[in-house]
């Protein structure tokens, strides 16, 4: 079997694929092809996202996830996904439809089913809670917010600089929708098949300081899973949420890559 030769790193929210600017970089030295394509309608810079939130408060998770799967099907082969917060619950919405060779989830929002809620995942997204307007629109977040919910462990000063760098509003309505695909009848936007026994190996990343997708949420979303497709965790102690940007990134890039090689279908 001929190992994958490109890479698909899948932002999550609050950001763009702007925050992957140094492992596709990375990625590329070593050979690779690395695509890092945007959610529909934000290929457009950050301080434009800011100044005009719209496409963002358009966004659905099937819109979402169809048009990742349309980008990986132009592909000559079976890609390497890396998903990173949503972009992890994205990987695995990807992973059950049966696109991608192999799959890596750094500190992942949960699919549906997954009911641990940490009191610091719960503080990290009040701001979008507290309101319930913010369905349905795009809801910006401080640097406080930030500091708290990506950056906890970095310094200040770098803190600030990569909220300058890479934050934009997040989509109010999904966020909401995560949490109450839990209490509505039928699946949901987030469903997957935890049975699936096609699916291709998927590999947790757990950054062991995160504050709004903590350990305790990647042990439970990987726990649900009872196929015989090969489902595992690594915890990396030390690291918050904003893992791909924190000092020693380059350790965790390298270890997934490996993990992806050794298991790519």
């Amino acid at each position: 079997m001929t190992a994958p030769d490109t890479i698909v790193l899948i932002h999550g929210f609050w950001v763009t694929p702007r925050s992957w600017e140094h492992w596709i970089t990375h990625y590329e030295s070593k050979g690779f092809r690395v695509l890092a394509p945007a959610y529909p309608g934000l290929e457009v810079e950050v301080e434009v996202l800011n100044a005009d939130p719209t496409p963002i408060a358009e966004l659905t998770v099937p819109r979402i996830v169809d048009h990742l799967a349309a980008v990986i099907a132009e592909l000559d082969s079976p890609p390497i996904l890396i998903g990173h917060s949503a972009g992890g619950a994205f990987t695995q919405l990807l992973l059950d439809r049966g696109v991608g060779a192999v799959g890596v989830a750094l500190n992942s929002a949960p699919t549906e089913g997954v009911r641990v809620v940490p009191l610091s995942q719960l503080k990290s997204t009040f701001p979008v809670f507290k309101n319930p307007a913010n369905r349905h629109r795009a809801v910006p977040i401080t640097f406080e917010q930030w500091q708290y919910a990506f950056t906890n462990t970095f310094t200040e000063e770098e803190s600030r600089a990569l909220y300058e760098r890479y934050a934009v509003p997040v989509n109010g309505g999904i966020v909401w929708g995560g949490v109450l695909a839990n209490f509505q009848p039928g699946h949901q936007d987030t469903w997957v098949d935890y049975s699936n026994d096609d699916r291709a190996p998927l590999l947790f990343v757990s950054g062991g300081e995160d504050h709004i997708m903590p350990p305790a949420v990647q042990h439970s979303n990987a726990k649900h899973y009872k196929s015989a497709a090969v489902t595992e965790v690594k915890d990396y102690p030390g690291f918050a949420h904003l893992l791909p940007a924190q000092e020693g990134w380059q350790r965790i890039a390298d270890d997934v890559l490996d993990w992806a090689l050794r298991h790519a279908r």
